[in-house]
């Protein structure tokens, strides 16, 4: 598949660069880091916080999308978003991510306290890349 290929399916949509919501994004995005780096890992936490980590990471994929000019509808989307851009490696964290998330979400996996540690560090590194490198003029 190829990012193309979610806006014939209506996944992607084609829109204006909305400079107002590409900054709020990576607002949002910073301070729910904040917010997250103060809260404790535990067995009941685990599963909560790594879905908000993933959150933050879809949300700045989001704003990066929207200074080209696509509103993405599916987060599957995105591992092909990252792909186009010659991101591979960000493309298969992601990827990564989003499965370990919809298992969560959407089949009651439980995640250990030391996956949700080591991956929050993971997905907080991605999000400083990708925003340096693709952001960096919304700052």
């Amino acid at each position: 598949m190829k990012f193309n290929d979610f806006i014939t399916l209506k996944k992607v949509k084609i829109v204006s660069k909305d400079i107002s919501l590409i900054r709020s994004l990576i607002n949002t995005s910073r301070n729910d880091l904040k917010f997250l780096y103060r809260l404790t890992i535990d067995g009941v936490s685990a599963r909560k916080i790594m879905c908000n980590y993933y959150d933050v990471l879809r949300s700045v994929l989001e704003a990066i999308a929207l200074v080209e000019g696509y509103k993405v509808y599916s987060h599957e989307a995105f591992t092909y978003f990252l792909k186009e851009k010659d991101e591979d490696v960000s493309s298969i964290k992601f990827d990564k991510f989003r499965k370990i998330r919809n298992n969560i979400n959407y089949y009651g996996e439980n995640i250990s306290v030391e996956e949700v540690t080591e991956y929050k560090e993971q997905i907080t590194m991605l999000v400083e890349v990708l925003m340096d490198k693709y952001l960096g003029d919304f700052k």
